[in-house]
C-alpha cells in the first residue's frame, strides 16, 4: 500500500466530513496499491473509513499480494454486496463515479440505515497533486513521447492514411518500453484536421495538409500526452497565420501558469490571443487538463475552472484553432506547476515545419 497517499485520502476525508467511503475505480486503487486490476463486471471496491482501517474487496480470480493490505476475497457464487454491507458503519458513505449502478441499487436495499455520497472529489482532490515519485514518471513518460513523435512525424512523410499511421504508432513506443496508448492516436490530415476529436480513416494526405498529431503513451502506470502540427510539402499564408496564433496563445498560456492563478485564467491567456486575432469561434474546447495515471484526470483548465494552480498539478496546454472544410491547428505540451512558475515537460520543437 502506498501509506502516504492513503493517508492523505483519509486526511481529506476529515476535511469533508466523511467517515467512511469505497474506491472502485481501478486508475485509483492503482494509485493507493500500486496493482492495475481489471475487474470487467466482477465487483472490484476498496473500503476506507476516517480511522485509518482499509479493506479490499476482490473476486478470487484476482489474486493480489500486498503488505498491509486486508482482503476479503469472493466468488462467482457469492453476492459481493452483501460482504460489503457487512462492514459498514451505519453512517454516511461516499461513493465514487465509477461504480456501477447495479452495484449502488443493490447496496441501497441492503442499507437502508445510510445515506450515500459522491465522494470522487475526496480522491480527485489528492490524485491532482502530484508526489515526487509521479513526478519523475511523468518527466520519463513524456520524454518518450518527444521520441515517438520525432520518429511519427517522419513516417508522415511516407505517404500513410490516417489510420495506418495511428497502428504504426504502437511499434514505435514498444520500443520505448511503452507498450499501449494512454488513449486511441489522433492523427487527422487538411480538413479532418478541423475536427478537434476525427476519429482518424482512410484519407491520404495532400500537398498543403496540415497534418494534426496528437498521441500519448501509457508507460509504467502512467500517461504522456502531446499534440504537434506540421504541414505536408507547403504552406498556404492563411494557414501559416492559424499555425502562428495558436503557438503564441500556447505560449501566454504557459505564460501565465503560477501557483495560486486560476485555472480559468489560464485558459482565458490563451483564448484571448485566438479572440483577439478573430478566431475565437474556432477555438471550440477548454484550454486543458489534469494528467496523471489517467489521461483525463480533475480538474480541467476551461473558463469556468476556478480553482487554483497548486505546485505538483501536471495539465495539458493545448490551444487550437480549427477552420471548417480547410484546416485545424493545435499545439500541446504538459506543464508542471512549480512554486515559482511552471516546467513545460516536452521538448519536441514547436516551431512552423514543413516536411
Amino acid at each position: 500500500m502506498k501509506i502516504k497517499r492513503l493517508n492523505k485520502i483519509i486526511e481529506n476525508m476529515t476535511r469533508h466530513n466523511l467517515e467512511q467511503m469505497i474506491i472502485s475505480n481501478p486508475a485509483s486503487i492503482f494509485y493507493l496499491t500500486g496493482k492495475w486490476i481489471e475487474s470487467g463486471e466482477r465487483m472490484l471496491v476498496l473500503y476506507i473509513n476516517a480511522k485509518g482501517q482499509w479493506k479490499l474487496i476482490i473476486n478470487e480470480l484476482f489474486p493480489l499480494e500486498e503488505p498491509g493490505l486486508e482482503k476479503l476475497v469472493y466468488n462467482d457464487k457469492e453476492d459481493p454486496v452483501k460482504i460489503l454491507a457487512a462492514i459498514l458503519e451505519d453512517k454516511k458513505l461516499g461513493i465514487d463515479k465509477t461504480w456501477p449502478s447495479h452495484f449502488l441499487i443493490r447496496l441501497m436495499e441492503l442499507k437502508k440505515s445510510i445515506s450515500f455520497v459522491n465522494g470522487s472529489t475526496i480522491v480527485d482532490e489528492v490524485r491532482m497533486i502530484k508526489d515526487e515519485e509521479e513526478i519523475k514518471l511523468m518527466k520519463e513518460a513524456s520524454a518518450i513521447n518527444d521520441k515517438v513523435m520525432a520518429e511519427a512525424i517522419e513516417l508522415v512523410k511516407e505517404g500513410y492514411e490516417e489510420r495506418k499511421l495511428c497502428k504504426l504508432l504502437s511499434d514505435i513506443y514498444e520500443k520505448y518500453d511503452t507498450y499501449s496508448c494512454s488513449f486511441y492516436p489522433l492523427i487527422a490530415y487538411g480538413p479532418n484536421a478541423a475536427e478537434p476529436h476525427h476519429s482518424s480513416d482512410s484519407t491520404m494526405i495532400k500537398n498543403g495538409d496540415s497534418v494534426i498529431l496528437d498521441i500519448g503513451g501509457f508507460t509504467n502506470g502512467y500517461c504522456s500526452d502531446m499534440t504537434r502540427t506540421v504541414f505536408y510539402k507547403e504552406v498556404s499564408h492563411e494557414a501559416e497565420k492559424v499555425y502562428n496564433l495558436v503557438l503564441q496563445a500556447n505560449r501566454r498560456a504557459i505564460e501565465a501558469v503560477k501557483a495560486g492563478v486560476k485555472l480559468s485564467q489560464i485558459d482565458m491567456a490563451a483564448r484571448q490571443v485566438i479572440e483577439n486575432a478573430g478566431y475565437g469561434k474556432y477555438f471550440t474546447h477548454r484550454t486543458g487538463h489534469n494528467i496523471g495515471v489517467e489521461v483525463h484526470e480533475f480538474p480541467d483548465v476551461s473558463s469556468v475552472s476556478h480553482l487554483e494552480a497548486k505546485p505538483g498539478m501536471i495539465f495539458s496546454i493545448e490551444p487550437g484553432i480549427y477552420l471548417p472544410g480547410k484546416l485545424g491547428v493545435r499545439i500541446e505540451d504538459l506543464v508542471l506547476v512549480t512554486e515559482s512558475g511552471c516546467e513545460v515537460l516536452n521538448s519536441y520543437s514547436k516551431e512552423l515545419q514543413i516536411i
